[in-house]
């Protein structure tokens, strides 16, 4: 076992992969909970979603540690969800079933893509400075969710975002959550993340903030009403508004999980000479989970930023990630338990791990302006815009267009000026 996950190599252990994927699982837990309500506002029947949902993450993980080695969990996107829900079924008026038809529709594109390797070059042409730049970008976003998960950042109408409310008792337990795991973190105390979470939740519930659960063990609800459906529903794929929905959704996932897996790869180590190694299998991995979640019942899956946690635990095989699936999978027997999971004991984390992939940022090459501004775009606008794909999409634009001010055409692969002009057609056909 050990030798198949290259523990030797990677300078890890069974103690240090355990404890890195049960970090990885209660940072990714929110999403049990989470999805099924975003999802139920489509229609969706919220027992059957959240079944799904544990099962999509539990092949999709397996899958990505078995195939690529690689320490991350796979589960819903939380963009694409919302996408799901308010855009195509709310928005566009479209049924959950013909929607989930779409995720399923683009999710085999998905595996096409990444069987043929397409997906694999795309990613390894881009330049490595943007690559550190999106793996800053998401830092900088995921350190802003903690911190709105909190409540330490609110919602302002007059300066957009302002400080929270910091006496309220959920803030004040994540404050103390968050000083608490640097404390243990900075004294290089193993697993310090978990323990810092778990002594939160602990501490919540005998203060009264998290509600103790009432049982530990429920049964696991059916997926009756979602099971399938996408394939009685293949008929309405065709139309004009569907194909736009499927392209949307084919390609935000893209840059969202391409985005990830570079973030991801880059913490954790694994990338060398500017490629990130078994890229291709990672990417089968998430696209044949999209594929399976959609006839469960699920959306888009993507690699989840939140593996970050695990990485920062310790985590650096795949190894991992079989961990992550084995404690989903006991997590359907114990969902009651997953309430004592709450927002205030998770976004700690998040903004932990956001300023260790900020890090990253003195990778860049700074001292070159026609680096500086697009590394700086895609990192800013990741978190302004709430969208990954969004930051990729402008550093994307505007990388070809410094480098073709300075006359670097051939410093440029040709597939990044492709993007850079898919990308442009891309906002058009938002606006």
């Amino acid at each position: 076992m050990s030798q198949f996950f290259q523990f030797q190599q990677r300078g890890t252990t069974y103690k240090q992969e355990t404890i890195a994927g049960f970090t990885t699982f209660l940072s990714m837990a929110y999403i049990l909970i989470v999805n099924p309500i975003i999802l139920s506002q489509a229609g969706m029947d919220k027992g059957a979603v959240f079944t799904a949902t544990a099962l999509s993450i539990i092949v999709g993980s397996l899958l990505i540690g078995l195939l690529a080695n690689y320490p991350i969990g796979i589960g819903p996107s939380m963009g694409l969800n919302s996408f799901f829900t308010f855009s195509v079924c709310i928005g566009m008026d479209i049924s959950w079933q013909t929607a989930l038809t779409g995720v399923f529709v683009s999710g085999i594109l998905f595996v096409i893509l990444s069987m043929l390797k397409i997906r694999e070059k795309i990613i390894n042409v881009i330049p490595k400075d943007l690559k550190h730049a999106i793996g800053a970008g998401i830092g900088f976003f995921i350190a802003f969710i903690g911190l709105k998960n909190a409540g330490i950042v609110i919602g302002s109408e007059a300066t957009f975002v302002s400080l929270g409310d910091l006496k309220s008792p959920p803030t004040i337990l994540a404050i103390f959550c968050f000083i608490l795991t640097i404390i243990l973190m900075v004294r290089n105390v193993k697993g310090a993340i978990f323990l810092g979470m778990a002594i939160s939740a602990i501490i919540g519930m005998v203060a009264g903030i998290i509600d103790a659960p009432e049982k530990i063990v429920g049964a696991i609800p059916s997926m009756a009403p979602t099971f399938g459906e996408v394939f009685s529903h293949l008929d309405q794929i065709f139309t004009p508004e569907m194909i736009a929905v499927i392209f949307t959704f084919l390609f935000v996932a893209f840059f969202d999980t391409a985005g990830a897996l570079i973030a991801i790869a880059s913490q954790a180590g694994l990338m060398k000479d500017n490629e990130i190694p078994n890229a291709g299998k990672a990417l089968l991995a998430d696209s044949s989970a999209t594929v399976v979640g959609a006839v469960f019942g699920t959306s888009t899956t993507a690699a989840m930023i939140e593996s970050n946690a695990g990485i920062a635990a310790g985590g650096r095989t795949g190894f991992t990630s079989v961990i992550i699936s084995a404690c989903f999978a006991v997590a359907l027997f114990f969902s009651p338990l997953l309430g004592v999971v709450t927002a205030e004991v998770t976004s700690p984390a998040l903004i932990i791990v956001g300023a260790l992939m900020a890090m990253e940022v003195k990778q860049i090459d700074w001292s070159k302006l026609e680096i500086a501004v697009p590394a700086f775009v895609t990192i800013l606008m990741m978190p302004l815009t709430y969208s990954v794909a969004t930051g990729i999409a402008l550093g994307f634009i505007l990388y070809p267009v410094t480098m073709l001010a300075l006359g670097k055409v051939k410093a440029i692969h040709p597939i990044m000026y492709g993007l850079c002009i898919a990308f442009i057609a891309y906002f058009v056909y938002l606006s």
